[in-house]
């Protein structure tokens, strides 16, 4: 038994620091050294999809522009077609287009001239005709009384106020309040959008959102509007920048990338600061020390992210319309994180923890800008398990930019803040391959995930990308060791990291909308790499296989191959030391003999250190199996299948999963025990 816990202290978003670095030389409007805009039609054609029409198409910004404006002039006779009443207005969103002309445009919907949240939807038409609806909420607008009682706008911001100084914001009113129709979950609702700023506990802008039932004054739901991620900066050694040149003066203005500018905020919390100028083309000298190393940093990082999205799916821009966000650097005082927000479509990166270590690198730069990406297209929602995605989306594609760039000094690899050493042992910040291995990430799915802050609930989709990738089972890559577990016990094949990321892409482009969870997800994921690769291929099966390794939908053809698979989901509370010992029951009947020499155990805990509990397996004749002793692990929450020589021991029979707190402080849960035969 442990005296007392060490606990490993989290921050929401947490993006975390590294090193500055960079002696960077550029010439004036250079761009790197990037295939052109045929490039990316020649990567996606190289995944050999069965189906290339499926393939994204590469729009440029007035391309975009005109199916917009198009779509927009046909609002009203969409909605007629789509039978919603006289009293819905579609607004045009987002349009994207497949390479066989299929178009994917996405609206949001307003009722009585009141935006309707949760109300978003997507036509797929082709050749003029409808071929398919995705409504994020099924659920019809009708019966619905636009008019608020008097006090409600007033009763919202007071309950939202209270919701931010509860996160640390020192705001006394609210930014902004709206009223709207709430119908993320279950049925629409008239309420209160209500945004309230200022700064978290951590120093991270505030932007709280809190719906409010307008008739009630009951508080629905809430999420932050600021984007935090994680990352790491590299040292990424001497690389070319796209900067401008006016009169004597340069700056870091990459007019080939959507006019992208990199300003210093030298540690001001508002506004953009001053852009970065300077009299010569060398940015940077590789030192903390030198303000424009970071500044440099930042830039290379938005600049490869473009390019990715531009060469790898034809994306011009993050919204597709060939307009560069910004980024700001040096922001606060040792501010140990970074943050995308849409609002003024900015990426703003902090010097880390005494101002040593800034958090421009690649895949922050990657996975901020995703962000943006994903509220352009799908508009994940920042909370449950949708939260849980958007991240996921922005670690995945942050990863993936750094493969993409190929820097030398920075292979890529599927560990997030492997170098910037911010838990004081020199681990990474987040693990792909096992998610749990940084003390609050799920591994796997289970029915309360959603409840975890998202950078945690985006554990399973991160592990998913892993293993739709790699596959499971140890091997090394770029010179990192993995060893990928599944929460069945059996083996994944990868796909490869590139047709990954284009179904991951595809998915989240014409698939996912507002409300997607993890089912969702999967659904949407084997849609796509159906039309791309055909619903009898082996990149739909392995896709498949790696949702059911983390407990989403079963294997492809159904079931668990290899037998029977026995489960309980009740909820078992697990008392706090010295509490007796519960258990959780699972009957076996129609097997023949004694229990297999690899009997599959799958077990679902949720607790805050999962180092208190002893778990054994107690079979019907009463024997026993340890599974787990207690130790000092201080993992948060456990998802694991073990493997039980269970052959001395008949197999039918009532089974049980056993479990006893060992040491004090921590309560928890069992959600989910299962044999597999």
């Amino acid at each position: 038994m442990r005296s007392t816990h060490r606990r490993r202290a989290t921050a929401t978003g947490a993006l975390i620091a590294a090193a500055a670095m960079l002696s960077v030389g550029v010439q004036a409007g250079s761009a790197s050294a990037r295939p052109d805009d045929s490039a990316a039609t020649a990567a996606l054609k190289a995944q050999a999809v069965r189906n290339p029409g499926a393939l994204p198409a590469t729009l440029s910004p007035s391309q975009r522009a005109e199916l917009i404006r198009q779509a927009t002039a046909t609002t009203a006779a969409t909605a007629k077609e789509l039978g919603l009443s006289t009293q819905e207005k579609l607004v045009v969103h987002d349009v994207s287009k497949d390479q066989d002309g299929t178009t994917h445009t996405r609206y949001e919907r307003t009722f009585d001239g009141v935006p309707v949240l949760g109300g978003d939807l997507m036509v797929d038409t082709a050749a003029g005709k409808t071929k398919g609806v995705l409504k994020a909420n099924n659920a019809a607008l009708k019966g619905i009384s636009t008019a608020a009682p008097a006090n409600a706008p007033a009763a919202a911001e007071g309950l939202a106020v209270k919701a931010a100084k509860a996160a640390g914001s020192k705001a006394d009113k609210a930014d902004s309040a709206r009223k709207v129709i709430w119908m993320v979950k279950g049925a629409p609702t008239l309420a209160y959008e209500t945004v309230v700023g200022g700064l978290q506990d951590d120093g991270t802008p505030n932007q709280l959102h809190v719906i409010t039932d307008a008739r009630t004054g009951a508080k629905l739901h809430q999420w932050q509007g600021i984007e935090t991620g994680v990352g790491k900066t590299h040292y990424s050694g001497q690389v070319t920048l796209g900067t401008s040149q006016s009169g004597s003066n340069y700056t870091l203005t990459d007019a080939a990338r959507g006019g992208h500018k990199t300003y210093n905020l030298n540690h001001g919390s508002s506004g953009t600061g001053s852009l970065f100028t300077q009299t010569n083309d060398t940015w940077g000298d590789g030192t903390n020390s030198n303000a424009a190393t970071a500044g440099a940093d930042a830039a290379y990082g938005a600049g490869e992210t473009w390019d990715f999205y531009k060469n790898v799916f034809g994306r011009s821009g993050i919204r597709g319309d060939g307009v560069g966000a910004y980024s700001r650097v040096h922001y606060g005082n040792a501010y140990v994180n970074a943050f995308w927000d849409d609002s003024c479509f900015c990426m703003t990166y902090g010097d880390g923890s005494g101002n040593n270590d800034p958090l421009t690198s690649l895949d922050v730069a990657g996975h901020e800008m995703t962000h943006g990406v994903t509220a352009a297209t799908a508009g994940l929602n920042y909370a449950d398990e949708s939260g849980g995605l958007n991240e996921a989306t922005s670690d995945i594609m942050g990863t993936s930019v750094e493969f993409y760039a190929n820097n030398a000094s920075d292979p890529g690899d599927y560990l997030i803040g492997e170098k910037i050493n911010i838990n004081g042992d020199g681990t990474p910040l987040r693990y792909m391959d096992k998610p749990s291995k940084d003390g609050g990430s799920a591994d796997s799915w289970y029915s309360g995930v959603g409840n975890l802050d998202v950078h945690y609930s985006s554990g399973p989709a991160n592990h998913w990308f892993y293993l739709a990738s790699e596959g499971s089972g140890a091997k090394v890559i770029n010179g990192v060791s993995y060893d990928s577990p599944t929460s069945d016990g059996l083996p994944v094949t990868g796909v490869g990291r590139d047709k990954a990321q284009l179904i991951w892409y595809k998915a989240l482009t014409t698939k996912f909308n507002s409300s997607t969870d993890y089912a969702g997800a999967r659904a949407g994921t084997i849609a796509a790499a159906t039309e791309l690769y055909g619903a009898s291929s082996a990149e739909v099966t392995n896709i498949t296989n790696a949702w059911a390794a983390i407990n989403v939908g079963a294997r492809a053809g159904g079931g668990d191959p290899g037998g029977k698979v026995f489960e309980s989901t009740a909820s078992v509370a697990i008392p706090d030391y010295p509490g007796a010992a519960v258990t959780d029951p699972v009957t076996v009947s129609g097997i023949t003999g004694n229990a297999p020499s690899a009997l599959k155990v799958g077990v679902k805990i949720t607790h805050t250190y999962i180092g208190d509990l002893q778990i054994d397996l107690v079979a019907p004749n009463g024997t026993s199996f340890r599974l787990q002793s207690s130790s000092s692990d201080s993992t948060r929450n456990l998802d694991k299948t073990y493997t039980v020589n269970a052959s001395s021991v008949a197999a039918n029979g009532v089974w049980k999963l056993k479990v006893q707190d060992k040491a004090s402080q921590d309560v928890g849960t069992i959600t989910d025990f299962k044999l597999s035969f």
